[in-house]
């Protein structure tokens, strides 16, 4: 018999994202200039007037002192923290600047 050497051809369904070579490339700060420039009716829509909807997941949580993601929230002083060392850290804050970390996230129930 003879044996024939079969070569494997990767194919990829995916083909990379290039920028075409006819495309320019501008930043966001010089599409909104060209928008304010132009002359166009009110109604017409432009990048900066369409409105998404809003989002079906759920708002990420971080944590109040190192920003990290945060699973976990001080049932006390109903900060958000990321780790049992910033747990211990939290313990040791006095009031006033629990309030403050509060007030930056928006919270507005005072600790008692």
């Amino acid at each position: 018999m003879e044996t024939t050497s079969v070569q494997k051809i990767k194919r990829s369904f995916k083909r990379p994202f290039v920028f075409p070579k006819n495309c320019v490339y501008r930043p966001l700060r010089q599409i909104h200039n060209i928008e304010r420039n132009q002359k166009l009716p009110p109604d017409q829509p432009t990048y900066f007037t369409l409105n998404a909807p809003p989002s079906l997941l759920p708002a990420k949580k971080y944590s109040d002192i190192s920003g990290l993601p945060a699973p976990y929230v001080d049932p006390h002083s109903k900060l958000r923290f990321a780790n049992a060392e910033e747990y211990g850290s939290m313990q040791q804050l006095p009031s006033d600047i629990i309030n403050g970390y509060l007030t930056l996230r928006g919270f507005t129930s005072a600790v008692g």
